[in-house]
């Protein structure tokens, strides 16, 4: 495809652009070397936007250019060497199961034995930033979640033998299944 695109280009022909009706995610690119990454992690179904199918123009736009009807996510980049990368996550809803099993296990630590190095700061920070995160939104981030799996799942803390940890991980499991 790339050497096609060359030759044209070599031959003085236009390649034209793009033309997107309704756009919900990922990327595109239009124009000489442009480039499109779609990274994103998408966990939930786009919202149904406007009524009906979106109007697309009836003629494609000129070299290196992206025309979009609707865009409700992603990323789009038109030009020479243009770039474009949708990177975005979309945060959970935090279930109140999981909420209370956060509280009960934050509780619970200030119980423990600590000594340097047992993991337990580091599990305290993260459900302290869990709750302030989930309490202020009602979402929390999958990377968020799946950090605190880890390190209640991993064996590095003694936090992970309480049976509130085991609540906490299974809220999670069951969230990021």
């Amino acid at each position: 495809m790339k050497e096609a695109r060359d030759q044209q280009h070599r031959a003085g022909e236009k390649s034209g652009g793009i033309a997107i009706g309704r756009m919900t995610g990922g990327a595109a690119a239009s124009g000489r070397g442009a480039r499109a990454e779609d990274r994103s992690e998408r966990t939930t179904r786009p919202a149904t936007r406007g009524d009906g199918p979106a109007p697309v123009p009836h003629r494609a736009p000129g070299e290196g250019s992206v025309v979009v009807g609707e865009l409700g996510g992603g990323a789009v980049a038109a030009g020479e060497q243009a770039a474009a990368l949708d990177a975005s996550r979309e945060p959970l809803p935090v279930p109140p199961a999981l909420l209370a099993a956060v509280r009960d296990l934050r509780g619970q630590l200030p119980l423990l034995a600590r000594a340097e190095g047992d993991g337990v700061d580091e599990v305290e920070g993260e459900l302290a930033d869990l709750e302030e995160e989930a309490t202020r939104t009602g979402r929390a981030d999958r990377s968020r979640l799946e950090r605190l799996r880890s390190l209640l799942t991993g064996g590095a803390t003694v936090a992970a033998g309480l049976a509130s940890a085991l609540a906490v991980v299974q809220a999670i499991s069951q969230l990021l299944a």
